[in-house]
């Protein structure tokens, strides 16, 4: 599989953002044990775990990131109205890579 199909698109919330800025957080002991950085991204449901991990650095290549752990979460569709009929949320699933200390793979603003 091409890692274009497996890594969907990378995901940018609030959380995640939090998530990968807990390396440099010192505020409080448990929180300053994270000294890995961390990043979400959307995948193909039946991506596995290693598929993913090679896919992130053979994507990241040029910035020399090793992956280290990989947790993925399945999200199921929800039942949402719209303007009176019934439908559902898409599915997806969510993968949180965890990277070697000091690797990166964006610029930090």
């Amino acid at each position: 599989m091409n890692p274009y199909d497996i890594i969907k698109s990378r995901r940018l919330t609030e959380k995640s953002r939090v998530l990968g800025n807990l390396q440099h957080a010192k505020s409080n002991t448990s929180v300053s044990r994270c000294n890995s950085p961390k990043a979400v991204f959307n995948v193909d449901k039946k991506a596995t775990k290693t598929e993913i991990a090679r896919a992130v650095e053979l994507i990241y290549a040029d910035k020399k990131v090793k992956v280290t752990k990989v947790n993925t979460i399945l999200i199921k569709p929800k039942k949402r109205r719209v303007r009176g009929f019934l439908g559902k949320t898409a599915a997806l699933k969510k993968a949180v890579v965890t990277f070697r200390p000091g690797d990166q793979i964006e610029e930090q603003v």
